[in-house]
């Protein structure tokens, strides 16, 4: 595995502990639908009705100093190939749950020192 890699597959254990410990359930990492491509973590949450949500989270990591902070990463193309991701994962489980499907993205920044900063937004797309 390459340094970029390395460096995701970080930000991605941190975004899934992150996650975990928000209450949410993962599901699957770095689920693979054919050519369509990953979802970095597929996770299961409750919404403020209690139903259960799908979530379907990108998580985009970079080092303090990068010129695009990891928040700004979801561009329109990204989420439409997320929500298709989405479908595929549905089309392949039955269908969606009570409360439906949402989009997440935690972006990790790690600075030169110091503990990473780990931001989740929730219903990005």
């Amino acid at each position: 595995m390459n340094a970029t890699g390395a460096l995701g597959r970080y930000g991605e254990e941190l975004a899934a502990r992150r996650l975990a410990g928000a209450g949410m359930t993962v599901l699957a990492r770095n689920w693979r639908c054919g050519r369509t491509g990953e979802i970095d973590i597929v996770a299961r949450d409750r919404d403020v009705r209690g139903l259960e949500v799908l979530v379907v989270c990108e998580v985009k990591t970079r080092r303090a100093g990068s010129f695009e902070h990891p928040m700004a990463a979801v561009t329109r193309r990204k989420a439409d190939r997320l929500r298709r991701l989405a479908e595929c994962w549905l089309d392949r489980r039955g269908g969606p749950p009570p409360g439906g499907v949402r989009i997440d993205l935690v972006g990790v920044l790690l600075p030169r020192h110091g503990a990473p900063v780990i931001e989740h937004a929730r219903g990005v797309a």
